[in-house]
């Protein structure tokens, strides 16, 4: 007599493909907000790794932002990802004091320099997918405080 049933071997199979096409089928629906997520713990390790490294080394160490130029691997930013607000109109986080320029161009500056003793360069950056955005704020003290708009509940949200 034969057992009825399916082996282990095709119900792994199976639980695999479907969970191939689930995760095919979010990133359809909505492919903006997981490059803005990813970006943030990207943006955040980044800045972690440049100031252990500042205090490994004992001297200052550079973080290119969106590109080459630092002692730190660059943050490379996702495709549909660029530098700035919204078109939209996004307030600024509470607290925030206007910036200068990085609204605009979405970037206080394209390198930050930490130092061993954990200070920073300070500045704020703005990134975009054309619907949410990130805020990167950065204190001379080396203070990291990253916001991502959600414009499905119109607010600043921490990541």
């Amino acid at each position: 007599m034969r057992a009825r049933g399916h082996t282990l071997l095709e119900a792994v199979l199976v639980l695999a493909i479907l969970s191939l096409l689930t995760a095919a089928g979010s990133l359809a629906l909505d492919h903006r907000g997981p490059s803005l997520a990813l970006l943030a713990a990207e943006l955040r390790g980044a800045l972690d790794q440049a100031f252990l490294l500042a205090r490994a080394r004992g001297s200052e160490v550079r973080l290119a932002l969106g590109g080459p130029g630092g002692d730190v691997a660059p943050v490379l930013l996702p495709r549909g990802v660029r530098w700035g607000l919204p078109r939209s109109g996004v307030p600024f986080p509470r607290g925030m004091d206007p910036p200068r320029k990085a609204h605009l161009t979405g970037a206080a500056h394209p390198v930050v320099a930490v130092t061993p003793q954990g200070t920073a360069t300070a500045g704020v950056w703005f990134l975009t997918d054309g619907r949410d955005a990130l805020c990167l704020r950065l204190s001379g003290r080396g203070d990291v405080h990253l916001q991502r708009w959600r414009s499905d509940l119109r607010t600043w949200v921490g990541t």
